[in-house]
C-alpha cells in the first residue's frame, strides 16, 4: 500500500503495517488533533495523530535504512529489526487521550491500568505512553501483532520496551552477533533523535504555517553510524552534521515558544481544566480498553456542547479570556502573584498560567542523551551533551508566566498591571542604587 503525505511525499506501507493501520485502534487517531486547541491561533493546524504516526513511521524507515547500510547485518535480521522498529514508531502514540496532551489531566491512575511490573512504577495519573503500553499489550491488537509478525519474535511486549525504553521479562531480543542492537532501536523511537520528533517539527511547522520546526531531514539522515560501545550498538552522529543536529534543537525549543506554548492554546488548555475540575461527572477517561477506543476529540466536543458549565460553552463558542502580560524569568518589572493581588483587588476575573520548556528532557531525568558523535578518522564517541555547548546553554528551562483577564474587563486590568509594574520597578532601582 502507498499513502500521499504532503510532509514525506509517497509513503510506502507493508501488508503487515496495513493491518496495524487498519485495526480500531489505529483508526481512532483520525479523531485526536495533533495540537489539540493549537488550530485556535494557527487554523491549519487541524491535522492529527495518525497522519503523524504515519509520517513518522516513514522517518524511521529512513533513518533505519541509513544505519543498516553502513553495518554489517544480514539481510533478514535487518528486515526484522527494521520492521519492528516501523512498528513501534507507528503504535507510539496510540495512547494519546482527546485534544493529545490537554486531557492528562484527568487520566485515571496508572494502577487502574493494570500494567504489569516491568513497564513502570504504579504511581500517579497514568500518561499517554501507559494507555499506548495496554493496547500494544491487552487488547485484540496485541493479537494482532502476534498473528502477522509473531514469528519474527515481534510482539506487543517487544514493541512496549521499544517505546518505553524499559525491558520485558523476556529481555528485547535485537542482538546480532556479540552486539545489542536494542539501544540503538530505543534511540530511534524515543531518544534524543528521533523519528517521533523529526516527523512532528516538520510537520507542525508545515500546518501551522510557521518556519521555526524545519531543519535540514537529509543531511541527518546521511550522517548516522551504529557505534558499538560495550557489546551495545548506539546511535552516533557524524561531526560534519553536528551543526545540522544543533538546529534540529533550536528548531524544537524555537516551536515550544511559538507554537506549543501560544498563549491561545494555553489559555484553552486552562479552561479545559477548569471544566474538568468543576465538571467531573461530565466527562472521563476510561481505563478499559473498550471505552478508551470510544473516547476522542469528538466524544469530548460533544460534552462540551451538551454541557450547561460556563467553561465548557466558552471553550465551543471560542469566547477566550484576553492575555493581560507575558513574561519569563528573565523579565524585570513582573511579579505573578503580585500582578494576580491586584487583579483581585480591582474586581477583575482572571486566571494565571506558568508554563515550562527545556530544551532536552535529559536535563530533567538525569540521563545523558542516547546520542553520540563520531569522529569517523579515530572512531572515538563524545556523548552529544558534552559536545555540544547548546546543552550547557539552555540548560536552565524557559518560564512563561501569563495573567488572563475577561475581555470586558481589559482596560482595568492594564491600570492594576501598569501599577504593580511601576512599584516593581520602583524595587528594582532602589535594590540597584544600595547594591
Amino acid at each position: 500500500m502507498r499513502i500521499r503525505d504532503p510532509i514525506h511525499g509517497t509513503l510506502p506501507v507493508s501488508a503487515d503495517e496495513a493491518a496495524v493501520v487498519d485495526s480500531a485502534w489505529y483508526q481512532r487517531l483520525r479523531h485526536v488533533r495533533q495540537l489539540g486547541f493549537g488550530e485556535l491561533a494557527f487554523p491549519g493546524a487541524t491535522h492529527t495523530r495518525h497522519a503523524h504516526s504515519l509520517g513518522a513511521m516513514h522517518v524511521v524507515g529512513r533513518l533505519f535504512d541509513s544505519l543498516a547500510a553502513r553495518s554489517d547485518l544480514p539481510e533478514g535480521v535487518s528486515h526484522r529489526f527494521r520492521t519492528a522498529v516501523r512498528l513501534a514508531v507507528l503504535c507510539h502514540d496510540l495512547g494519546h487521550m482527546p485534544l493529545s496532551h490537554a486531557s492528562e489531566r484527568i487520566a485515571p491512575p496508572r494502577a487502574a491500568l493494570g500494567l504489569p511490573a516491568w513497564t513502570g512504577a504504579d504511581g500517579g495519573q497514568a500518561r499517554h505512553e501507559d494507555f499506548t503500553v495496554k493496547l500494544l499489550l491487552d487488547t485484540d491488537l496485541t493479537d494482532l501483532l502476534r498473528t502477522r509478525v509473531g514469528d519474527q519474535g515481534i510482539t506487543g511486549e517487544a514493541l512496549a520496551g521499544l517505546v518505553t525504553g524499559r525491558i520485558p521479562p523476556g529481555g528485547l531480543d535485537f542482538r546480532y552477533g556479540d552486539a545489542d542492537w536494542a539501544p540503538l532501536l530505543r534511540a530511534l523511537v524515543s531518544g534524543e533523535l528521533d523519528a517521533d520528533r523529526m516527523d512532528y517539527l516538520l510537520r507542525d511547522s508545515f500546518y501551522t504555517g510557521v518556519n521555526y520546526g524545519r531543519f535540514d531531514l537529509d543531511w541527518l539522515v546521511q550522517n548516522l553510524h551504529p557505534a558499538e560501545r560495550d557489546g551495545q550498538v548506539e546511535l552516533a552522529l557524524s561531526r560534519s552534521a553536528v551543526l545540522a543536529f544543533e538546529d534540529f534543537l533550536l528548531s524544537r525549543h524555537h516551536m515550544f515558544l511559538s507554537v506549543y506554548l501560544h498563549h491561545t492554546a494555553v489559555s484553552f488548555d486552562w479552561m479545559l481544566e477548569a471544566y474538568y475540575r468543576e465538571a467531573p461527572e461530565e466527562f472521563q477517561v476510561p481505563a478499559d480498553p473498550d471505552r478508551f477506543l470510544r473516547t476522542d476529540d469528538v466524544a469530548l466536543l460533544w460534552a462540551l456542547r451538551h454541557s450547561p458549565n460556563r467553561w465548557a460553552q466558552r471553550i465551543v463558542r471560542r469566547q477566550g479570556f484576553k492575555l493581560l502580560a507575558q513574561f519569563t524569568e528573565r523579565d524585570e518589572g513582573y511579579d505573578l502573584e503580585a500582578l494576580g493581588a491586584a487583579l483581585t483587588e480591582a474586581g477583575v476575573e482572571h486566571f494565571t498560567v506558568e508554563s515550562r520548556e527545556t530544551l532536552s528532557r535529559y536535563f530533567e531525568e538525569g540521563e545523558g542523551p542516547s546520542l553520540y558523535v563520531l569522529d569517523e578518522s579515530s572512531g572515538r564517541l563524545t556523548p552529544v551533551a558534552s559536545y555540544t555547548p547548546l546543552y550547557q546553554r539552555y540548560a536552565s528551562p524557559v518560564r512563561l508566566s501569563r495573567a488572563y483577564v475577561l475581555p470586558d474587563k481589559l482596560d482595568r486590568a492594564k491600570q492594576a498591571l501598569a501599577g504593580v509594574t511601576a512599584a516593581k520597578l520602583r524595587d528594582a532601582v532602589g535594590s540597584a542604587r544600595k547594591r
